[in-house]
């Protein structure tokens, strides 16, 4: 198993945020949304989420020196591959503004059976918008399902790891076009007629930040 696989990964935890205009009123609210996928023993993919609502310190409670935590909703989508089916979900509120707010999570019992493919995230405003769903939860699922897609090429990785092949994201022989084709038409880089989506039967396709840091590695 390789290394960054067998222990914990010591993300970049920096703002990500651009810098607030100069005189601007200090922070009025932080919203964070955190997604991470794994691929389990039993071949699925389980990706997990939360949202967190807080206010600055003093804001809503004069004198408190902590800040105040308003939403805290949690998110465990269990995915079958390669169909990408949702078989189970677990949702937790950990904080949340008044009592009836986690009557709503069983509802999201409903998710099981869906696809999350595209037209996810109009099926989850079908089940869950407006009255019919915690905003907050609806909004997390809706930052949630790209990450399925997004965790496709690293589950390549692993499993030609596993069978000692070449990394696929580094190695792609021309021919293997297919392999991208789930990206055609999902934004303006993957349009159907683009050189991007062009190209990918010419083998060698490739993302920025990967070539940057095999440069800086010294690799080819």
């Amino acid at each position: 198993m390789s290394e960054w696989a067998a222990s914990d990964v010591d993300w970049q935890t920096d703002s990500i945020l651009p810098n607030p205009p100069k005189g601007a009123v200090p922070v009025l609210h932080d919203r964070e949304y955190r997604v991470e996928s794994f691929f389990l023993e039993n071949g699925n993919l389980l990706i997990n989420g939360a949202l967190r609502d807080q206010k600055p310190p003093g804001l809503f409670v004069p004198g408190d020196p902590e800040p105040l935590t308003m939403h805290h909703m949690q998110v465990g989508l269990e995915i079958s591959l390669p169909d990408r089916t949702i078989i189970a979900v677990h949702t937790h509120f950990e904080a949340y503004p008044h009592s009836g707010c986690p009557s709503i999570i069983d509802h999201y019992s409903s998710l099981v059976g869906l696809s999350i493919a595209r037209g996810f995230t109009h099926k989850v405003r079908e089940l869950f918008g407006g009255p019919r769903g915690c905003s907050h939860t609806t909004a997390l699922l809706q930052a949630m399902a790209p990450i399925a897609m997004q965790s496709s090429k690293s589950i390549e990785a692993i499993q030609a790891e596993r069978n000692g092949e070449p990394n696929p994201i580094v190695v792609r022989p021309a021919g293997q076009g297919k392999n991208w084709e789930y990206l055609l038409n999902t934004c303006h880089v993957w349009a159907e007629d683009g050189d991007r989506h062009s190209a990918i039967d010419e083998g060698g396709i490739q993302t920025i930040p990967v070539d940057v840091r095999l440069n800086d590695l010294g690799l080819d």
